[in-house]
C-alpha cells in the first residue's frame, strides 16, 4: 500500500479490525443505513461488532467514533460511526472535530490518499497515555482513520488502532 512507504504514517495507526468485506449486498445495507435514515439497522451488526472487539481490543480502550463535520451531521440527522460505537455499550469519547468536504464515497482513491487532514482536537482533551480505538463504518484507504490518529497521537495518545465495520 502506498501509505506504507511515507514515513509519515509509520506508527500512526497500529491495527485496524472490520469485521466484514464490503460487498454489493452490505453496500446496500450500508446504504439504508447511512444515506436512508435507517437507523434500526445498525442492530444486525451488533452481536458480530462486539464479538470482533472483545477479540482484538481491551475493553479498557478509549472509544472513539470518527465524526461527521456538522453539516453532514445535519443531512443525516445522525453519525452512523457513533451509532456503531454506542453498540459496544462501553464509555464513548469524542475528542474530534471534522471540517467540511466533499464525501469520502465521491473521491477517487487517489484523492484520497492526497487528502489534507480534517480533524481537529478539541481543546480540554487530556489523552496523554491513552490507548484509543477508532470506530468507523468502512476502511477503503485508511486515511480518513489515520488524519483521525494522527491528531490523537499529537495529543499524547499512547495507541491508535480502529475497528471498522467493513473493509473495501
Amino acid at each position: 500500500m502506498k501509505w506504507q512507504k511515507d514515513n509519515r504514517w509509520q506508527d500512526i495507526l497500529i491495527k485496524n479490525r472490520s469485521v466484514y468485506t464490503y460487498n454489493p449486498f452490505l453496500k446496500e445495507t450500508l446504504s439504508l443505513f447511512k444515506f436512508r435514515g435507517d437507523h434500526a439497522i445498525s442492530q444486525i451488526f451488533k452481536q458480530d461488532f462486539k464479538r470482533t472487539f472483545t477479540k482484538h481490543f481491551d475493553k479498557k480502550s478509549i472509544i472513539v467514533p470518527i465524526p461527521l463535520s456538522n453539516e453532514r451531521l445535519y443531512e443525516r440527522g445522525f453519525n452512523q460511526a457513533k451509532v456503531l460505537a454506542e453498540l459496544l455499550h462501553l464509555p464513548i469519547s469524542e475528542p474530534l472535530t471534522r471540517i467540511h468536504l466533499e464525501k469520502q464515497s465521491k473521491k477517487s482513491r487517489s484523492e484520497r490518499l492526497r487528502t489534507t487532514n480534517i480533524f481537529h482536537l478539541k481543546e480540554s482533551i487530556k489523552l496523554k497515555g491513552a490507548e484509543i480505538v477508532l470506530i468507523d463504518d468502512i476502511y477503503t484507504t485508511g486515511t480518513t482513520l489515520r488524519h483521525a490518529a494522527e491528531i490523537l497521537k499529537e495529543a499524547g495518545a499512547l495507541s491508535v488502532s480502529s475497528l471498522t465495520l467493513a473493509r473495501g
